[in-house]
């Protein structure tokens, strides 16, 4: 609501107060003073609790709203408020359904009814987990789900050293702590058999009790309750814990929970251990920071191996982090206001149609379903709803946009790319002109050196780079072509990789730049890899040190996910991200598909998979101003494990007193990253380029879609070329029959 709040005026309402002798029901206003959110809280007489207090409340909330002008968004967490408030005009009704209250202990017993209510009227459905969008699905037709959120940077000050809080000071570590309302939920025999077994641990518990009485807790000498805290208190408390702890009870109230403490908890830094919670499994058993256990016996063994995983280096951090980048707020409300904007959009849109040659969609159905929220994905989405009027649902398997060119702010407050360095260069006037529209620029011109014995040198070699290594001093182009032709073994014919470079500057220099990077980039030597690998990376006998020579060169202003995110704020496009586009395929009727994911994934592997390059990252903030010259520095020696080391602050200008980078590690595992440029590839490729000729209702558009190894600014190109297409197929058929509604895809073939 703080994010909703920077351009929206947003109340939030309380439950209501009781006081004795009130008399007239009032209510209490505070502003929050660094989000602007207003906190309403209605106070009522003691006398009037019970079914007769519906009607003050409604009093109570048009005097609040008197006067509000624009769209109105009625937001609830609870089916409990509907009665008060069903009656005020609404643009958009949300239910954002966090728990599955009825499960809970003392849950009214209208509380069903009331969501059964809410579910009617309700134009959007946000779900607080995975778990509770697979109960809530089948009973509405607009269900999102939202797994927990997390705010890293405050939870991150965790990791440096903050003061301990008095009253945890005096407690003797090991620490294992919890933080969190201690209810039902929390599996309480486990907690004391946790202290037992381990007595010289201490076992830290912050959070208010709720709904369980305070003799009913386990009382041993080194288990410490320290009362409810703020939300700003704490980091301070996870800073001093070894383990932090989710002892959650495996019953009806926990069944659909999506606890926000674990990427909490991993976000100060601490490996977890918690029970089997299913959407804890889901999305988080897989790192090794967090350990699962369904016995008070594996949880202790759990608590152990967490215990000892803190002494093993920071691996299992930088893993953890890596998720958890993919898991912010501001995603979150941006996907969520977008999704808001389509729904009060496109009641307007259905009711302002005029024109016969228009497909009117209803809410149920799309125009185009967009598989991919990248490049391709994002420019194809965007001309479809703003160019072509299309009602567009865009789809993506990872919960944020922007694809691989995905970036973020780190711990230290850079801006790091989560999948590696993105470097922006064309000669396109048209792809910079129509990226421009979303984005503002930094002027940016790529430079990489290479590590070669103990020297940086620049890459792609030019003279700078060969008087370095051989200890000339070479003046002009003319006496480097002359060493160069003088080290070149000609070639005939060019087939591969290392026949372009060889036949360019002879077997020394490829040994030294070329075949151990090759080899670790793309596990193949470059004898057996097609020749545009190399060919892309030119020998210049000048001393231009650029990377690239391209016209345009430049980084987006406020990094590539805002440009994204801007290109999608449309009224016709509606985001879906976290989900893989099959399992809502059917779901979501539409007449047309775009697909920018693996061209063999699409079609089941029916031949067989496409071969791909993986690449795995490490992210580390390191105490230093600066760390290396250059942006990006290249290690082609094969004993060095990674391809290159990116370092940020040379790609944002920002400045500050530590820097972040990534090391880059390929495998042959992972997402897929490169197509692999191999003749028998390409033929396996063209098996299933004529399956995609046989859909028309499907448009292959991007670097997997096609399996080729594209540039970002090739990938756009693509894309608005494919849309123009598309566009002139529509016209033609518009022509041809005036009279009647055409849709693109299935409907029209």
């Amino acid at each position: 609501m703080t994010r909703f709040a920077a351009s929206h005026r947003v109340i939030f309402w309380e439950e209501p107060e009781y006081l004795q002798g009130l008399g007239a029901a009032r209510l209490r206003r505070e502003v929050c003073k660094d989000s602007g959110v207003e906190v309403l809280t209605p106070q009522l007489d003691a006398s009037a609790r019970g079914p007769g207090e519906e009607a003050q409340l409604a009093s109570l909330l048009d005097d609040a709203l008197a006067g509000t002008r624009g769209p109105v968004v009625r937001w609830y967490y609870t089916p409990m408020m509907l009665p008060f408030s069903q009656h005020l005009p609404a643009d958009c009704i949300v239910y954002d359904c966090m728990d599955e209250l009825s499960a809970f202990r003392g849950a009214p017993p209208e509380l069903l009814e009331r969501e059964r209510l809410l579910l009617e009227c309700a134009d959007l459905v946000f779900t607080g987990g995975t778990s509770l969008y697979e109960a809530k699905r089948s009973r509405h037709s607009n269900v999102h789900a939202f797994p927990s959120s997390i705010d890293v940077p405050h939870f991150a000050h965790a990791r440096h050293g903050l003061e301990t809080p008095l009253d945890q000071a005096g407690i003797p570590g090991p620490r294992l702590g919890f933080s969190g309302v201690i209810d039902e939920r929390m599996d309480l025999d486990l907690l004391a058999a946790v202290a037992d077994t381990h007595p010289e641990w201490s076992l830290v518990v912050v959070g208010p009790v709720v709904k369980i009485a305070e003799q009913d807790l386990p009382r041993r000498a080194n288990i410490h309750y320290l009362g409810a805290k703020t939300y700003a208190e704490l980091p301070a408390y996870m800073a001093g814990w070894d383990v932090a702890l989710m002892p959650f009870a495996m019953n009806e109230a926990t069944r659909f929970i999506s606890p926000t403490k674990t990427p909490e908890y991993l976000a100060a830094g601490c490996p977890v251990v918690s029970t089997p919670i299913t959407d804890v499994v889901r999305h988080y058993g897989q790192l090794p920071a967090v350990g699962i256990a369904d016995t008070p016996d594996a949880f202790v063994r759990a608590c152990e191996a967490a215990m000892r995983l803190r002494g093993e280096g920071t691996a299992w951090r930088d893993e953890a982090d890596a998720l958890l980048a993919r898991a912010s707020w501001n995603s979150t409300a941006f996907e969520m206001m977008a999704l808001i904007s389509a729904e009060i959009a496109a009641r307007g849109r259905v009711e302002a149609v005029v024109s016969p040659t228009v497909w009117p969609a209803s809410r149920d159905r799309y125009d185009v379903m967009v598989v991919g929220a990248g490049f391709a994905g994002a420019v194809m989405a965007e001309r479809l709803a703003a160019d072509g009027g299309k009602r567009v649902l865009v789809v993506d398997r990872r919960p944020h946009v922007a694809g691989n060119a995905y970036d973020r702010l780190d711990d230290a407050g850079i801006l790091i790319h989560q999948y590696g360095p993105h470097i922006f260069h064309t000669n396109s006037p048209e792809i910079f002109d129509y990226l421009s529209r979303f984005t503002e620029w930094r002027p940016y011109e790529h430079r990489v050196q290479a590590s070669v014995g103990d020297q940086l040198v620049p890459i792609p070699i030019n003279r700078t780079t060969l008087n370095a290594l051989y200890g000339l001093d070479m003046q002009t182009d003319e006496e480097v072509a002359a060493f160069l032709a003088a080290r070149a073994e000609p070639v005939e014919p060019i087939r591969t990789s290392a026949d372009v470079v060889v036949s360019q500057v002879g077997q020394e220099l490829y040994e030294t730049f070329f075949r151990g990077y090759t080899r670790k980039q793309w596990g193949l030597d470059p004898s057996e890899l097609d020749k545009a690998v190399t060919a892309r990376v030119p020998t210049r006998t000048g001393t231009d040190d650029r990377y690239f020579t391209d016209r345009f060169q430049a980084m987006p202003l406020e990094g590539y996910t805002r440009m994204f995110e801007r290109m999608l704020d449309h009224p016709n496009i509606d985001l879906m991200l976290g989900v893989d586009y099959r399992d809502v395929r059917d779901s979501y009727p539409h007449d047309h598909l775009v697909f920018t994911g693996p061209v063999d994934e699409y079609f089941e592997h029916r031949y067989g998979p496409l071969p791909y390059r993986s690449l795995r990252f490490e992210h580390q903030t390191l105490d230093e101003v600066q760390h290396q010259p250059v942006a990006v520095v290249n290690y082609p020696d094969e004993g060095v494990p990674y391809t290159r080391v990116t370092e940020y602050k040379h790609l944002t200008g920002q400045e500050a007193d530590r820097t972040s980078v990534t090391y880059e590690y390929p495998s042959a595992t992972g997402d897929p990253y490169y197509p692999i440029p191999r003749e028998e590839n390409q033929a396996l490729y063209k098996r299933y380029e004529a399956l995609a000729l046989a859909e028309p209702w499907v448009s292959f558009v991007g670097r997997l879609a096609t399996y080729r190894y594209y540039n970002m600014d090739q990938v756009v190109g693509q894309a608005l070329a494919t849309y123009r297409r598309m566009a002139g197929a529509q016209k033609s058929r518009q022509a041809s029959a005036p009279s009647m509604p055409v849709a693109l895809g299935r409907t029209a073939a």
